[in-house]
């Protein structure tokens, strides 16, 4: 099969396309037969090196982290699937951007028939780092304030959205157009962080989800109030800090789960969350995918479509 790996760290130039054996699925897997799959900004921190859960030893390595397909095998003592199931998961560190990936039965969800390839290759990663910032580490309930810094990007859509499901009131920092984009997403304020100081509108929060890290998540101390929680996907927050006092800083590490996914799934096919794609590459233009969400604003998510012939490959 064809996949996109790195055999060592770096820059685009590391990336290249390579003509690997296909996967065979051990006990508790399946084999998915990819149809599209989803591209983050952990693709290109792993692949410079940057991502501490992934070191040298690993490589070389196959990028991406989410899938969506068909499956081809089922290994032993795989219960609830069989092959021909569409399906979608978030995925360990190895084998995203592939024809075809090995993945745990228990990460795997049913695609909904409202749900097409592209769309559903868009949730995995991002939507469970949304609703795991905000049910499991941000314990977020009915009526509470949350604020979410970068409320425009992959996991920060998502956020915004399972926030409302909820019954929390929400506000999210962006600038620009993307004001215009958190609205239509549904915010109750939407801030503009080059013209406006969040701290001097927010007050006595409940819970910061911060998707920006540095001294966003530093400032973001003084909004909450007597035992909020400030939730990071990027660093520690300090718990030294003057501010810290009498409230919790949290940083997690995303965790795939079927279960999960597929409750996550039911709201996008019922409607009451959009999955928002700003841009589809074909596979060979993964370079191409990692560069987009590096340097542009993002409004969504990013997707790979996966050729079904060796054929249609030729390079990154």
């Amino acid at each position: 099969m064809i996949a996109i790996r790195i055999n060592h760290f770096g820059g685009p130039e590391t990336m290249s396309v390579s003509d690997v054996d296909i996967p065979q699925p051990q006990a508790g897997e399946v084999l998915v037969r990819n149809l599209a799959v989803g591209v983050n900004p952990v693709d290109y921190k792993i692949r410079e090196g940057e991502y501490p859960q992934v070191k040298a030893d690993k490589l070389p390595l196959t990028l991406g982290r989410e899938v969506a397909g068909l499956i081809e095998a089922v290994g032993e003592g795989v219960e609830g699937f069989q092959v021909g199931d569409r399906v979608f998961a978030m995925i360990g560190a190895d084998g995203g951007y592939a024809q075809y990936s090995r993945v745990p039965a228990t990460h795997l969800a049913v695609i909904p028939s409202s749900i097409d390839w592209r769309h559903a290759a868009a949730i995995p990663l991002a939507a469970h780092t949304a609703w795991q910032a905000l049910v499991e580490h941000g314990h977020l309930e009915r009526g509470q304030k949350v604020l979410i810094h970068g409320g425009t990007g992959g996991v920060g859509h998502f956020a915004v959205q399972l926030a409302r499901i909820k019954g929390a009131q929400v506000y999210a920092t962006a600038s620009g157009d993307s004001l215009a984009f958190l609205s239509k997403l549904g915010v109750d304020r939407a801030i503009d962080y080059k013209q406006e100081r969040f701290e001097d509108i927010c007050e006595d929060f409940d819970l910061v989800i911060d998707l920006i890290g540095g001294q966003t998540q530093a400032r973001s101390w003084q909004v909450l109030g007597e035992g909020g929680r400030l939730v990071s996907t990027l660093e520690m927050p300090d718990a030294h800090h003057p501010q810290a006092q009498g409230k919790t800083g949290t940083l997690f590490i995303t965790r795939p789960d079927g279960r999960e996914l597929a409750e996550i799934a039911s709201y996008v096919a019922a409607g009451q969350v959009k999955v928002v794609i700003a841009e589809t590459f074909e596979l060979r233009d993964a370079v191409k995918a990692l560069d987009y969400i590096a340097n542009q604003h993002v409004h969504g998510k990013v997707v790979l479509r996966v050729p079904q012939r060796d054929a249609d490959q030729k390079s990154v």
